[in-house]
């Protein structure tokens, strides 16, 4: 990222922290005049702004996800809430006050309010074009998007609000089914946008998919995925014949965060080095147990050479997923949209399709071609194995299987654990 470029959107972002509801305080002046005649270096700012944003906490939220979905712990002496508030340990329960919400909650709203500032800074600049203003619209719905879904993925039926744009009149909570739609629609709107648009972003993790036509790939496959979670198959398959899936191609093609240790840039933070001690990420040890001999994605969980505990809970193998602090994390990449595919085709009683997709998926792992069953129980069932498998701890399984309904087939570790269904709110918002 330009160091001037970042300098400029450090500022910003600042302004941004100092919020009402976590949200950002829109009427500063700083903002004020930023909006009304921004330039195109100024907008630009606020595109890498925006792209940066999305970092923060990122690696807590996937704690959140991967830890009541059972794919790993978190051990760490200093926070046990992490294996106890989020495992239900005890009397342990999640709490609309502490840190694994409040503070992913506020990162992915503060990234929102950036995208609200880009677009009306967008609108009001007599420095680009229609074609341009409609490209920066474009982006910014998108991403504000995505950050709409993470928040809404945590707290599922407990609701999101979606219109946040004026700090002193915030919009209502809206329910899980209404958040969905929302966030469909605002996708839908970027993609209109962008379908007239000129522009070209530059960024980090966005390789192949900078200029418009590639933005609006990457839109649609979001878009599918939100299509997934409300069951609407068909438009499912819509939205991934826009998007950049492709069956045969690479599994990792896709949009990435992207790190760094330049000056300014951040590291991965959900990296930790193998056989640490202390602070560690384990996996889940059912997730070595169940995956097929043979299958190399259990170099996703590599062997410790000391077993780590903590508060009764025990594992001989280290997350190993994103392997430097450098490591990207996927936003969405190809081998999630070949396993989209395959859900909707089997959702949709196209068997033959759905098994050449999964096969697709178990011949890139080193495993034979799928041999069970030819039932939609049997196929679903290998679908989200799949799922388990090749998107561990990129913040899927438990979402999986919540909007499956099969919640209770992960493991409890202690007696008494709890396998939540979704977190509170902040006490901010209440």
């Amino acid at each position: 990222m330009n160091k001037n470029i970042f300098l400029y959107t450090c500022g910003l972002l600042c302004i941004l922290a100092s919020c009402k509801k976590d949200y950002g305080d829109l009427n500063h002046a700083t903002v004020d005049a930023f909006t009304k005649n921004a330039t195109t270096e100024q907008l630009n700012a606020l595109v890498s702004g925006t792209e940066s944003g999305m970092r923060n906490n990122l690696s807590l939220y996937l704690d959140d996800v991967g830890t009541i979905g059972r794919e790993m712990y978190h051990f760490i002496n200093a926070e046990p809430r992490y294996v106890t508030d989020l495992l239900g340990a005890n009397d342990a329960t999640l709490t609309g006050s502490n840190f694994y919400i409040t503070n992913t909650w506020a990162s992915r709203y503060q990234v929102v309010k950036n995208c609200n500032i880009l677009i009306d800074a967008a609108r009001h600049s007599n420095y680009i074009s229609q074609e341009q203003k409609n490209g920066y619209t474009g982006f910014a719905k998108t991403i504000k998007a995505y950050q709409l879904l993470m928040n809404l993925n945590l707290t599922d039926s407990n609701g999101i609000r979606v219109d946040v744009a004026d700090p002193d009149h915030l919009g209502p909570f809206v329910n899980y089914s209404d958040g969905l739609a929302a966030v469909a629609a605002l996708l839908d709107s970027a993609v209109t946008d962008l379908g007239n648009a000129s522009v070209v972003f530059p960024l980090p993790g966005f390789e192949n998919f900078t200029d418009a036509a590639g933005l609006t790939k990457f839109n649609r496959a979001l878009a599918a995925r939100v299509a997934v979670y409300r069951e609407k198959w068909v438009d499912a398959l819509t939205d991934l014949n826009g998007s950049f899936f492709d069956l045969n191609g690479a599994p990792s093609l896709g949009v990435y965060h992207v790190f760094g240790s330049g000056s300014g840039d951040q590291l991965n933070d959900f990296f930790i080095p193998q056989n640490q001690t202390g602070d560690v990420r384990i996996a889940h040890p059912s997730f070595a147990a169940d995956i097929t001999p043979g299958d190399d994605r259990i170099g996703k969980a590599t062997p410790r050479t000391a077993v780590a505990s903590l508060n009764g809970l025990s594992g001989d193998r280290d997350v190993w997923v994103y392997t430097s602090s450098t490591a990207p994390i996927p936003i969405i990449k190809n081998e999630e949209l070949i396993l989209l595919y395959a859900e909707c085709k089997i959702q949709l009683s196209g068997m033959p399709d759905a098994i050449v997709a999964l096969n697709r998926i178990r011949t890139a792992h080193n495993l034979s071609p799928y041999a069970g069953a030819i039932t939609p129980q049997a196929l679903l069932t290998e679908m989200l194995n799949q799922r388990r498998f090749s998107l561990y701890c990129e913040g899927h399984r438990w979402i999986d299987l919540r909007r499956y309904g099969r919640l209770n087939e992960l493991p409890i570790d202690r007696p008494g654990d709890d396998v939540w269904t979704k977190f509170p709110v902040p006490v901010s918002e209440q």
